[in-house]
């Protein structure tokens, strides 16, 4: 047996490399379409996770349909390399089991030609047996390879995300600023500009220079992609600049880490987060304070507007609970935070945009008695909510346009601060006379 067993290799080796020259003809198209489903599979995750969210508001407006035919559509995208992938995998494991077939039914074909007696039949008999198990191991061994090949494009996904920049470090040793830092507040931007979604796009802030003075509040207004977020963004570090520096009280932001950075800075978002557990743990989630610190800045006023329905101080604050909490309750335990910190730079991205006008005017003087002597940073949307700042800057395309106080600006009929709260005066008087008529 030995001595014969040679002689599969005249069979084995231009079967091998014929499933290997349809394997490589085979895997440039599946490896593209292993890409195209996880490209596809995002979305549809993404779409079921925000109408999970939303599903009240999808309801109350009726929407399922819109939302129903969507879901259709990313399952109909996700559907077609899922299709095609299955395709082109059928179509490879049909030509290796019709070229195994061919293979094994010559081999039987000359088996039984050859004249009697120039081989054993035991011996025959035994070939065809171990020529139908070795063309089931061929053809198994290279359906095995390719899909591994398409099964590692996930990990391919993984390097890619491996390779993508990371953030600078958190802490830079030789560079810590003080404790006490900042102590005035003072924000100088100088010639900053900020390259935001990618590097062949232009700059979404060209050239910035201007100065927020410790303890002034300022406003910032524009246009919808002037570049009001991405200012802010970068004064957390969330997106670096590509040239200019902003200094805060003398020190570089770029030169210090990312915690010695944010954790002295302060934000108050337009949409707030609350985390499952206590009030207490929702104040101070790093457990940074003492009770008494926290009842004597956070639980006055924030514990009456919350105790109706929410837990007590000590009890936790269930999935079901955090659906209940108002989006005014939700900035007040954020402004809770903020009080506790007693930071000199405080930024406001339409803080009050979505509350109601009790809860508004409650934030407001809080802002005034706690924070007269911070800087305080508004990012608005309605333009009447910066009228009482000390400056408003207002950028257009990435470049400031104006930059003085509200009244100035306001006694200046040509200038495109009080065009904007003209407009805006407008088109709140035109809503408010359609609501009447309806």
């Amino acid at each position: 047996m030995s001595q014969a067993a040679w002689q599969v290799f005249l069979v084995f080796i231009p079967v091998v490399t014929v499933s290997i020259w349809y394997q490589q003809y085979y895997i440039p198209s599946a490896r593209e379409l292993s890409r195209l489903v996880g490209v596809c599979k995002a979305p549809i995750i993404q779409h079921f996770s925000e109408t999970i969210s939303g599903t009240s508001t999808i309801r109350s407006f009726d929407q399922q349909s819109r939302f129903q035919e969507t879901n259709m559509k990313l399952s109909d995208g996700y559907s077609r390399p899922k299709f095609n992938i299955a395709g082109a995998m059928e179509w490879l494991c049909f030509r290796l089991d019709m070229l195994s077939l061919i293979t094994f039914v010559f081999s039987l074909i000359f088996l039984i030609s050859i004249p009697v007696g120039l081989i054993d039949p035991g011996l025959a008999g035994l070939a065809v047996t171990y020529g139908l198990n070795l063309n089931e191991i061929q053809a198994w061994m290279i359906w095995n390879l390719c899909n591994m090949e398409n099964k590692i494009i996930s990990v391919e996904r993984i390097l890619q995300y491996t390779c993508i920049p990371s953030e600078p470090p958190l802490v830079v040793d030789e560079n810590r600023p003080d404790p006490s830092w900042p102590s005035n507040g003072e924000v100088d931007i100088r010639d900053l500009q900020v390259v935001r979604y990618a590097p062949h796009l232009p700059l979404v802030l060209c050239g910035l220079t201007c100065k927020f003075h410790g303890g002034l509040k300022t406003g910032i207004v524009g246009r919808t992609g002037s570049g009001k977020s991405t200012l802010i963004q970068t004064l957390f570090r969330v997106v670096e600049p590509a040239a200019g520096q902003i200094m805060i009280d003398n020190i570089n932001i770029s030169s210090i880490g990312l915690h010695d950075l944010r954790s002295r800075l302060s934000i108050i978002p337009q949409d707030p987060t609350m985390f499952e557990g206590t009030i207490r743990n929702n104040l101070d989630p790093l457990e940074e304070y003492s009770d008494d610190q926290i009842w004597e800045v956070g639980w006055p006023w924030i514990n009456v507007n919350l105790e109706t329905k929410l837990e007590r101080k000590k009890e936790s604050l269930t999935p079901k609970l955090l659906r209940m909490v108002r989006m005014g309750q939700r900035q007040l335990v954020c402004l809770g935070r903020v009080l506790l910190k007693k930071i000199k730079v405080l930024v406001l991205d339409e803080a009050t945009a979505s509350v109601d006008t009790a809860t508004d005017n409650l934030i407001q003087q809080t802002l005034r008695q706690h924070f007269s002597d911070s800087t305080v940073i508004t990012i608005a949307h309605r333009i009447t909510s910066v009228l009482d700042n000390d400056m408003v800057l207002l950028l257009s395309q990435g470049l400031i346009e104006e930059y003085d106080s509200p009244s100035r600006l306001l006694e200046n009929n040509s200038s495109s601060f009080a065009q904007l709260v003209a407009e805006y005066t407008m088109r709140s008087k035109s809503s408010f006379e359609k609501s009447d008529d309806n």
